[in-house]
């Protein structure tokens, strides 16, 4: 072995210093080992030693966690599916697909982080090309999700109404590993639901073969351009790209789009507004037309589309995030004239309910780490998962994972049976209420909890080439993405009015069901909290129904925080109450349900919904200094 010397100066004598060096690697931790050479005996120090004599760095170096089998190491997803979809293949294509995060593609997901996207705008003869470069691993991650169905099990339906649980799990334990791919495979997804709504015909059939195929050859990834300058979840009033009418029936889209993720993505469906003969368009929703565009022709070359820049982003830098100006992007007309905004309800549905999907699977990886860290990390003369409060710490956000895993599987459960016709109409409804509801909570969730999740490993959570930091900086997308709080607070809102109070009759209608279905002695603290929490919502909502559309509007947050924490509780009552629950499931409900349930009642009981607090609160924000 050689030893590599540094030489320090000091009174004119040369000293040399060990170094260490890594001998080997195992799946857990590097093993070092010091190389140490000793200065010359003859050379005295100013005690007539030598200076700085074995000097070294020290022999201790923390074990770092390990990731083992996402699938292996999560006792609540084994149980779910135990439950509801007891098939060996399905466990055994999960354990296999574990393994194989473990082994390679978390390696992948890392080099996607530290090898960010690069925009090339011109080729070096001066030629603009407005190239998107990413880097290997990114391509590996597209041909691995065609491989592993990762959109196509969806689609290919093999498992009935239990179709989408079975991707949704897979995708679930894919996320935290996947360098974002899951981004573009959200609006994938979205994409093939928009299609298949439509009708899977002529020019979007080859498409859609593309976006749920299993071969890397044939699979295609689709964004979805909605986002211009002028608003974000305001389309109606902020799009103001214009579709000019060809004489072969296809168009032509003239505009820019200020946010498009996942920009090299094959095609993509974005929104537009039809131009008339005189080159006047409709303004608001009703003007919006669905498009369907190729991004790139038949040589490879990005066609009637200018890549402004990429945007620096806090987090996602793994995927590209592009400004775009639409200069005559080829694109065809897929819903009715005016028709757009409704045809994107598929969509968004889809990609909220990935962007849950990704939330949870935050919060129970950065759990599984810590969990691991904590027994192989000593502090005061024994081991993390020796200390009560850590413990307690950790088993805080263990149930606040749990709750958001049977929420979001519900809502998977919910629009498997929709897909295939099974969904009772009550069940139509709960999907349409919930799929808002769980993607604005578990995104604050999972920010909260992966914030929480870091300090598990103190300075070194911290520190970016751990991997770490990038989990939360990731995770703040998910509340803002497809939707912030209060926007999807609002959409529950729009979705009571709409279906004339229907989803809540539902809400309040399942629910009931649920808790009446739990007979253990053990959890009646919690079938009582549960029932009181939601007895309270009902009677807060009978009385709102008398005050005006400005009092829920400032109530809309508290009431979706409240909806989804009475449904999670049901929900883990429910999953405990189950012969092959174990003790911990019940232990798991009852912690939940210690907390305030339903904040809506406790705020209006103390007049956040006042209509005197608006003011209030404005002039509290815009307080000016007095000072001179």
């Amino acid at each position: 072995m050689m030893a590599v010397n540094r030489q320090v100066t000091r009174h004119s004598y040369r000293v040399c210093t060990g170094l260490y060096r890594p001998l080997s690697c195992s799946s857990s931790v590097s093993m070092v080992q010091k190389v140490l050479v000793r200065p010359p005996q003859d050379v005295p120090g100013a005690e007539g030693q030598a200076e700085f004599f074995r000097a070294g760095i020290g022999g201790f170096f923390q074990e770092r966690p390990m990731l083992k089998n996402p699938f292996l190491e999560d006792a609540l997803l084994q149980g779910y599916l135990r439950r509801h979809l007891p098939s060996e293949a399905v466990y055994s294509d999960l354990r296999v697909f574990g393994e194989r995060l473990v082994r390679e593609v978390d390696g992948w997901g890392r080099e996607c982080e530290v090898t960010p996207p690069r925009l090339v705008t011109y080729d070096p003869w001066g030629c603009r090309v407005d190239r998107i470069v990413t880097s290997p691993a990114w391509q590996r991650m597209k041909d691995l999700s065609a491989q592993e169905g990762l959109v196509a099990i969806g689609y290919e339906r093999s498992y009935g109404e239990w179709s989408r649980v079975y991707q949704m799990c897979k995708l679930y334990l894919y996320s935290p590993s996947s360098g974002l791919y899951t981004c573009p495979l959200a609006m994938t997804d979205g994409a093939a639901k928009v299609i298949q709504s439509l009708g899977v015909s002529w020019p979007v059939a080859d498409a859609f073969s593309r976006l749920t195929s299993r071969d890397p050859e044939h699979f295609w990834t689709s964004g979805q351009w909605m986002t211009e300058r002028r608003g974000g979840s305001d389309v109606g009033n902020g799009t103001e790209t214009v579709a000019l009418p060809q004489s072969d029936g296809t168009y032509r889209l003239s505009g820019f789009k200020w946010f498009t993720s996942a920009t090299d993505a094959d095609m993509t469906l974005t929104l537009a507004r039809v131009t008339d003969v005189d080159g006047q368009t409709t303004s608001g929703s009703r003007g919006l037309s669905m498009f369907y565009a190729a991004v790139r022709d038949e040589q490879g070359m990005v066609q009637g589309i200018e890549v402004q820049r990429l945007k620096d982003k806090l987090g996602t830098r793994q995927m590209p995030t592009a400004e775009l100006l639409l200069d005559g992007l080829p694109a065809h007309r897929l819903s009715e004239e005016g028709r757009g905004v409704a045809c994107i309800a598929n969509m968004l549905t889809v990609t909220r309910i990935h962007n849950s999907v990704s939330a949870v699977a935050g919060m129970r990886r950065v759990l599984q780490l810590a969990r691991d860290y904590a027994t192989r990390r000593s502090t005061f003369g024994k081991l993390l998962r020796d200390h009560p409060l850590h413990m307690q710490t950790l088993a805080r956000m263990e149930v606040e994972t749990r709750g958001a895993f049977l929420l979001v599987m519900e809502v998977c459960r919910l629009i498997g049976r929709e897909e295939t016709g099974h969904a009772s109409q009550l069940e139509t409804h709960l999907l349409r209420l919930l799929t808002p509801v769980a993607k604005l909570y578990t995104g604050k969730q999972a920010v909260a909890v992966i914030s929480e999740g870091l300090e598990s490993f103190g300075g070194q959570g911290y520190i970016e080439d751990t991997g770490l930091p990038a989990m939360l900086r990731d995770a703040q997308v998910l509340s803002i993405w497809e939707g912030t709080t209060n926007v999807l607070s609002l959409d529950v809102l729009r979705c009571v009015s709409r279906s004339s109070g229907l989803v809540l009759q539902a809400y309040f209608t399942h629910t009931q069901s649920l808790l009446a279905a739990a007979s253990l002695p053990s959890l009646s603290v919690a079938v009582r909290s549960v029932d009181s929490a939601l007895s309270g919502l009902r009677e807060f909502l009978q009385a709102a129904a008398l005050t005006p559309p400005s009092f829920m509007e400032l109530a809309a947050r508290d009431l979706a925080y409240s909806l989804a924490r009475i449904y999670m509780g049901a929900l883990l009552i429910d999953h405990a109450s189950w012969e092959g629950a174990s003790h911990s499931d019940a232990y798991a409900a009852l912690r939940w349900c210690e907390q305030d349930l339903c904040p809506v009642v406790s705020k209006a009981a103390i007049g956040c919904y006042n209509m005197k607090t608006p003011p209030l609160d404005a002039a509290l924000v815009y307080e000016e200094s007095t000072r001179d």
